[in-house]
């Protein structure tokens, strides 16, 4: 008699689970799927020809319709000057690119470090690509050459952070008053 039970059971899942309604399966898909995944990808951003940023990550999902990539393994990106010359890195845990503009937004334990020593540490960090300019309204801890140590809210920098600024600074120096 149990047998009977399970028998009937398992005939009322398959045929109650394999129901069709008639949309097709592309149809089907939720807005928010990317329309291409790659694992392991660069992308090369370039200004007449002259490669500015490379950018490395774990996994990439593109989506066509939002003209959106969605960096979110392990972000590596290095810039470059006029001259092809590597002037900083930034790493974070993700990143959003908007193909329009090729603007991108680091998010997660943002570190900028640039090839001269300076080391700007936030939660997300803003790059223009057609300004090469980086930039926050989030709190900010940036480390200079000479070991000065200054925190703040706002940031905006050029690429290579020579050209720093600091919105709502406060900090600490090992320097002696003038």
């Amino acid at each position: 008699m149990k047998y009977i039970y399970w028998i009937i059971f398992i005939l009322l899942v398959f045929t109650l689970g394999c129901s069709d309604d008639g949309t097709p399966l592309i149809n089907r898909r939720s807005k928010d799927h990317a329309d291409q995944e790659s694992w392991g990808v660069t992308i090369i951003l370039t200004n007449q020809g002259v490669e500015r940023v490379r950018v490395r990550s774990g996994h990439l999902e593109k989506y066509n319709k939002r003209e959106f990539i969605l960096l979110d393994e392990n972000v590596i990106v290095d810039f470059y000057d006029k001259n092809e010359k590597h002037i900083s890195k930034l790493t974070s845990l993700k990143a959003e690119v908007d193909q329009g503009s090729n603007d991108m937004r680091a998010m997660g334990n943002v570190v900028a470090v640039s090839d001269s020593g300076i080391t700007l540490y936030t939660d997300t960090l803003i790059w223009d690509s057609k300004k090469e300019k980086m930039s926050t309204d989030n709190p900010i801890m940036l480390t200079t050459q000479k070991n000065d140590t200054l925190y703040g809210i706002g940031f905006e920098s050029d690429s290579d952070l020579q050209n720093w600024k600091v919105i709502k600074p406060t900090g600490v120096t090992d320097r002696g008053m003038r």
